[in-house]
């Protein structure tokens, strides 16, 4: 559901004129309640929701208010009633507490006014719900008891657990975990970091560091005339035309249609530019010691029929080889260099009409590396820099006597123990049956590296800083491993970014590193 079908427009409930005596009211369970109007701003149908783990069990979750992000919060589980369905009745009261929140109601009544002397004492009187959360009672025309909610006292009593000095919540950590990553990149300065993937059953890999992103395939692209067959078109990313390229066909191999399966790897050439390379999927982060990638012979590179393959890395003993792709040599050739030029155009660029809501877009300082993966239906982000790799789940986990029992075993991750935890756990979520899908991600914990079970990844973003804002504080949890949030209003997403470093304790970490 958009905003434009949440919004309420002209709604009577709001039509009139705001003033201290005034009061909206609504219904829930069949009882009658009222809000004072001053610090109502909008009443809205129920919106389309992001999920928040570790969350109260009244917060429904996190929308998207004109690029405003907005806990929606269930006021039958505030009272301990049973859920319901929405109905066409159902509405949210936006209410500014300091920030504003959403109310979820079973229905809007009308809107009173009040006289202050006829607000009687809530003593005595029978209801469902603490009266320590009201703050009165009036009569409506009908002559009906209706009961002033103390929407602040509500809130403070349900959002109790949120630290209040949680200002500084997902930073700290983040630059933490950028640091053990900096500290990781210089012990492992004999490894070679590479993002790999899929194309026709074959697995390829280009360095990390050329990777600028890994993006879902786009509705539209714009076809190019008197291009070569791998030459598939321009798409727009960020603002700006990218030229779309088949691995596929560059590489000789059949030709298939490009759908929502596949993914976009995006990467940075000579002099700024940048191409799309179309794979059929995105597998892994990987680090390889060097004494396991082998140059291409050179007699096989002169040929002409492998000039894109510089090295070939031999995993697992030899049985798994990975290709890594020369990017430079790749994309050095005169039809490919036309489309990039023509990408690169003034004119290819949007209108300043266009551009002005992402001003910033074009500032690589001011812009967020993260990784994108999903556990169900949301989507979660950590900083790129805090990844130390992406590998898929093995058949089986070994399981370790004594082992914590946040631990759902271990693996061997080229010669060394790597302990996996289920993230799906960590965050209270249920869980999930092992799929092909699910990969590990693999942090660094000063020198204690944890991998962490996701449904899957899909893709690496570049978010503008701007974007990214602090998560409404709901629990103390959730605000030290969720603290930030990416709102990224023109494609209606939300991207909540974890903090790798606090999903684990100093103790756990202690505990993990025991394992052998």
């Amino acid at each position: 559901m958009s905003y434009e079908d949440a919004v309420v427009e002209n709604d009577d409930a709001i039509s009139a004129e705001k003033s201290d005596n005034q009061f909206v009211t609504f219904s829930v369970e069949g009882e009658l309640f009222a809000a004072p109007m001053a610090p109502v701003q909008e009443i809205i149908r129920v919106p389309e929701l992001a999920r928040v783990p570790l969350a109260p069990a009244s917060l429904l979750g996190l929308s998207n208010l004109r690029g405003r992000v907005l806990p929606i919060v269930n006021l039958r589980r505030i009272f301990g009633l049973p859920d319901i369905a929405n109905t066409d009745s159902t509405r949210a009261l936006v209410i500014n507490l300091g920030t504003p929140m959403g109310f979820v109601v079973d229905r809007v009544a009308s809107v009173i006014a009040v006289d202050e002397e006829t607000i009687e004492s809530v003593a005595g009187i029978s209801s469902s719900i603490d009266t320590d959360l009201l703050t009165g009672v009036v009569k409506n025309a009908d002559g009906e008891m209706v009961m002033i909610l103390d929407f602040g006292r509500l809130v403070a009593g349900e959002f109790a657990s949120a630290v209040a000095g949680s200002k500084g919540a997902g930073g700290a950590g983040v630059e933490q975990a950028m640091h053990n990553a900096d500290e990781a990149e210089e012990e492992a300065s004999d490894e070679l970091q590479l993002v790999s993937f899929t194309v026709d059953g074959q697995e390829y890999a280009a360095e990390i560091a050329s990777v600028q992103e890994i993006v879902q395939v786009p509705a539209r692209t714009v076809l190019v005339p008197n291009m070569p067959g791998h030459v598939l078109g321009l798409m727009t990313l960020r603002e700006r035309l990218l030229p779309l390229v088949s691995l596929r066909v560059m590489l000789g191999l059949p030709r298939m249609t490009v759908d929502e399966t596949q993914r976009i790897v995006v990467l940075g050439l000579a002099g700024g530019q940048t191409v799309g390379v179309v794979a059929d999927s995105v597998d892994e982060v990987l680090r390889i010691p060097h004494n396991e990638v082998e140059r291409m012979p050179s007699l096989l590179s002169k040929s002409g029929e492998l000039e894109e393959v510089s090295s070939v890395c031999r995993l697992d003993g030899g049985k798994r080889l990975v290709s890594v792709l020369d990017t430079a040599r790749m994309f050095d050739n005169a039809a490919l260099k036309s489309v990039l030029a023509q990408a690169a155009r003034p004119e290819s660029k949007v209108s300043d009409s266009e551009e002005q809501d992402n001003e910033d877009l074009d500032s690589i300082e001011d812009d967020e590396q993260v990784v994108v993966f999903r556990l169900g239906e949301e989507e979660f982000g950590v900083p790129i820099a805090a990844v130390h790799e992406i590998v898929r789940v093995p058949e089986k986990l070994t399981h370790v006597p004594k082992a914590p029992h946040f631990v759902e075993g271990v693996i061997n991750l080229r010669g060394a123990v790597l302990p996996v935890i289920d993230q799906r756990r960590r965050l209270g979520l249920a869980d999930l049956e092992r799929n092909d899908r699910q990969r590990i991600m693999v942090y660094a914990f000063n020198n204690t590296r944890t991998g962490f079970i996701v449904d899957a990844v899909t893709e690496v973003l570049k978010i503008p800083k701007n974007a990214i804002e602090r998560t409404p504080s709901l629990s103390g949890e959730q605000q030290r491993i969720l603290g930030r949030i990416a709102n990224l209003e023109n494609q209606k997403r939300m991207i909540m970014l974890l903090d790798p470093m606090a999903l684990l304790s100093d103790t756990e970490v202690a505990k993990i590193s025991a394992i052998e």
